[in-house]
């Protein structure tokens, strides 16, 4: 039953400060996140796991990919850098195509959107706070993006996770009518 209560229970917490999960905490985490579905066992996530300084590193590497996609507006270049100050660690959320597979690269990308929920929730259970970011930093939509990050021009950064402690007490979620969204075939 802590499965489920997990499962029912689990919210984004918005503010996040230290303290951070350990070394373990976050090998179990990743751990978790290798039991999503893989058709294939291709394997395609991959996480670049960013704290301290790397966060300010983080930083000029979305403004820098900023300047390279045309952005001109300093304040929302300041914005853009400061993004990863927000939590104390982020984990940038990177599936890795294989495109000689018969496998879709939608396939892919799903199996690593497991594999991130499947850290959010191992963190929630450990009494950590997540949430998932996208937004204009996204491999899709930002060319210079995987220079920056130092990744394989094949991959696809889906997300970020950011990850800490929760500074406030989360929203509380509404219950949804299962009616309203689920549909029964006899």
């Amino acid at each position: 039953m802590e499965t489920l209560d997990t499962l029912l229970n689990k919210i984004s917490y918005p503010k996040l400060t230290s303290p951070l999960p350990s070394k373990e905490q976050m090998d179990i985490a990743y751990k978790a996140a290798f039991r999503a579905p893989d058709h294939g066992r291709l394997r395609p996530w991959r996480f670049i796991e960013v704290t301290d300084n790397g966060r300010d590193k983080l930083g000029k590497a979305f403004k820098n990919a900023a300047i390279k996609n045309g952005e001109e507006d300093q304040e929302k270049l300041t914005k853009f850098e400061n993004l990863p100050l927000r939590a104390p660690m982020i984990i940038i959320l990177i599936t890795e195509i294989n495109e000689n597979s018969k496998i879709p690269a939608i396939e892919q990308i799903q199996s690593t959107a497991v594999a991130a929920q499947n850290i959010s929730l191992a963190l929630f259970d450990m009494g950590y706070g997540a949430y998932w970011r996208t937004g204009a930093f996204l491999s899709s939509k930002n060319s210079h993006l995987n220079k920056e990050l130092s990744i394989n021009e094949g991959s696809e950064v889906i997300g970020y996770l950011y990850v800490g402690s929760p500074d406030i007490k989360g929203k509380e979620i509404p219950s949804l009518n299962k009616d309203d969204y689920v549909k029964y075939w006899d």
